[in-house]
């Protein structure tokens, strides 16, 4: 079988880890893979040739394309190269609609929300007139604001007060978002791993000292975890609802019961499979392969 893994990094830079991981693991199940770089493409429109150009020629037939989109600003225009492949005829683990819902944070609490998954308290304001309301509507200082779109704990800050807040909003963002501060969780969440509506790893992840986020790139540190039966099953639910083949839901224990923060449709996963031991590099290859030989046989 042949599966194209599509990166969205600079064409300067090499492929991530986690890319060379996933073609490693293909060639290691004697498959035949392929890094492409989105940079290199060209899409195509005059009714005659090919929609889609990779390095001047077309595109190659690949069984699956395993889709990385590791952008954070103007997502909807870079992600229309996935688009374009959709709309050709490729298959692709993790489509155009789910990435754009899972990339825009206002997308993603909506749907979460819409289908009674426990999410903080969460506000979204597009002018300073409103941030009073805001803060009281999420429980009231301290509280977390953070950008409609972003990654690696970048554009979250927790705020302290009113003049704090208002101070560090510079609307340059065509909104915010405010969201309750969970202190139970004393800097600490969950990554949860799904592929094909399963959880396949998991781990706790500390912020460092000084630090409130969590995120691995910023200094936090990860060991395995259990979860408990009702946290796999909204993680799941999350995944389901955003309409992923795979995804990473990060997850918070409070008070009141666990509550879904955001799911990534382009998880890392390196920094998971070296606290727990788990394949997951292995698991997304695998579906990626049976999805594409179920489409097969569908299509016949």
């Amino acid at each position: 079988m042949k599966i194209g893994i599509l990166s969205f990094r600079a064409v300067g830079r090499g492929a991530s880890k986690e890319e060379l991981e996933l073609k490693a693991v293909c060639r290691e199940l004697k498959h035949t893979a392929r890094i492409f770089r989105a940079g290199r493409f060209q899409m195509v429109y005059d009714r005659k040739s090919p929609w889609l150009l990779y390095d001047g020629k077309p595109f190659p037939k690949y069984d699956v394309v395993i889709t990385r989109p590791s952008v954070l600003d103007n997502v909807d225009l870079y992600a229309s190269l996935i688009e374009q492949m959709e709309m050709a005829g490729i298959l692709l683990f993790n489509k155009y609609d789910a990435i754009l819902k899972a990339k825009n944070k206002v997308k993603t609490m909506q749907i979460l929300d819409h289908y009674d998954i426990p999410i903080p308290k969460t506000v979204f304001v597009r002018r300073a007139d409103d941030l009073k309301q805001a803060a009281k509507l999420v429980g009231g200082f301290p509280l977390i604001v953070k950008q409609p779109v972003g990654s690696f704990g970048n554009g979250v800050t927790i705020i302290e007060s009113m003049r704090a807040l208002k101070s560090v909003l510079l609307w340059d963002r065509p909104m915010y978002l405010l969201q309750e501060f969970v202190k139970y969780s004393r800097g600490q969440d969950i990554r949860v791993f799904v592929v094909n509506g399963k959880v396949v790893g998991s781990m706790m992840r500390a912020a460092m000292k000084g630090e409130f986020r969590s995120n691995i790139e910023l200094g936090g540190k990860g060991r395995p975890v259990e979860i408990s039966e009702e946290e796999a099953s909204i993680a799941l639910r999350a995944i389901q609802a955003l309409d992923l083949n795979y995804g990473g839901v990060d997850i918070m224990r409070s008070r009141n019961g666990v509550v879904v923060l955001e799911v990534n449709s382009n998880p890392g996963f390196k920094a998971l499979e070296s606290a727990t031991g788990v394949n997951i590099a292995k698991s997304i290859v695998e579906y990626a392969i049976e999805f594409a030989e179920r489409h097969k046989k569908q299509a016949v």
